[in-house]
């Protein structure tokens, strides 16, 4: 399994892009756990605690493309600090809402706020990688490497940040989440070598999101987005309703760590099956996947069901970044990579949002049909539009 991956950071500059994408992107799994714990410790309600998680993704998933398309008219460095300095402060004036007990108002507002200033650092590191390994046989692993990476992220942020702020302070999570994204992305800033040239842009080229296949799969993500969102603010209040509130993070881990291990095999393997139908068939097994969790009432029991849930979560993003790679033309493609994040966040704040609604209406494992819903959304739409994600044989790629 190990054997593609040997040689994938040999490129100058390649491991210092890695770190800094790993330490930039910590806060992406730890803002919404996070942001759920703090607002429902203050408030006593899952309903606001989610309705401000989703303000956040929502302004996120708005501001993603915008901030894509700057950097590829700029490049990275000249975006990526303003950014991150404007995020930083939001999110402080997030915590300090919060401490003051403000009205809610400023906690939606602050939402917005680091919601519209987040960087999609996924996005730009890819596109770090396929302007390294463009047309190489690596650069199917080096995605596949960073669903991994997405992936460990997921596995010890939610961790993290419950441990953080049950045990030593509710604001504790989102400081540490704070230092790891302004780090990370000074860092990423500063690397100037690895990152891609600004390319000229084509008369009459539009947005990626008019191109019918990434139409198609941002569809496909808001769905999985919805199932990620509500996942999230479900497993917390299920939990909380066992007795076992500290336990949610680790609950969170172990439907991160299912993508983790598939994402490793996955990437290992040398694939004759077309990006098309490796794609619908990660998403079947999705649905599959999660059908167990809403019978499930303990919660060592209910870490398994996640875990198994989460194996097909990694092939779908490898697949769906690996088509957009192809379908968007290089002038456009952080743009391109930044509609699938914006996707997943509009997905993640209605996630969130329903979630929330959900589980106060009906508890959180009745809840979780709503989650099972989004899925079966996704699978539809993917299958009915298939056909715009067929692809024109590529040449053998170069062995590297």
């Amino acid at each position: 399994m190990v054997g593609p991956y040997r040689g994938l950071f040999k490129g100058p500059g390649v491991k210092g892009f890695v770190l800094a994408g790993f330490v930039g992107r910590m806060p992406m799994s730890m803002l919404g756990i996070g942001i759920v714990l703090l607002i429902q410790g203050v408030t006593d309600s899952f309903a606001i605690a989610g309705a401000v998680a989703g303000a956040c993704n929502v302004a996120f998933a708005i501001a993603a493309p915008l901030s894509g398309r700057l950097t590829d008219r700029f490049g990275q460095n000249r975006v990526i600090v303003p950014f991150a300095t404007l995020n930083a402060l939001a999110l402080t004036s997030l915590m300090l809402s919060a401490a003051l007990s403000l009205p809610d108002w400023t906690l939606y507002v602050s939402a917005l706020l680091v919601g519209a200033t987040s960087l999609s650092l996924g996005s730009m590191v890819r596109a770090r990688w396929s302007h390294a390994h463009g047309g190489s046989a690596k650069l199917h692993t080096a995605f596949a490497f960073e669903s991994v990476i997405d992936e460990v992220i997921f596995v010890t942020g939610p961790a993290l940040v419950t441990v953080l702020a049950t045990a030593v302070n509710p604001f504790a999570g989102l400081v540490v989440a704070l230092v790891c994204m302004f780090a990370g992305s000074i860092a990423l800033a500063l690397q100037r070598r690895t990152q891609p040239p600004v390319q000229p842009v084509r008369s009459g080229g539009g947005s990626p999101i008019r191109i019918p296949g990434i139409a198609l799969l941002s569809c496909v993500y808001l769905g999985l987005g919805a199932v990620f969102g509500s996942v999230d603010l479900i497993t917390v209040a299920f939990a909380t309703e066992h007795g076992a509130k500290s336990a949610s993070g680790f609950l969170l881990a172990a439907f991160a760590g299912g993508s983790m291990v598939s994402g490793l095999w996955f990437g290992s393997r040398h694939w004759r099956i077309s990006l098309r139908g490796r794609f619908v068939r990660a998403l079947g097994v999705f649905v599959v996947g999660l059908l167990p969790i809403m019978f499930i009432g303990d919660v060592p029991v209910m870490a398994v069901g996640l875990f198994l849930a989460g194996l097909a979560i990694s092939p779908t993003l490898i697949t769906g970044f690996s088509l957009t790679e192809r379908l968007v033309p290089p002038s456009l493609l952080t743009e391109g990579m930044a509609w699938i994040s914006t996707s997943i966040g509009f997905g993640v704040a209605l996630g969130a949002w329903a979630g929330g609604r959900l589980t106060e209406m009906f508890g959180p494992s009745n809840a979780y049909g709503f989650s099972l819903a989004c899925a079966l959304f996704a699978v539809v739409v993917g299958i009915a539009g298939s056909g715009l994600l067929r692809l024109p044989e590529a040449p053998s790629p170069a062995k590297s």
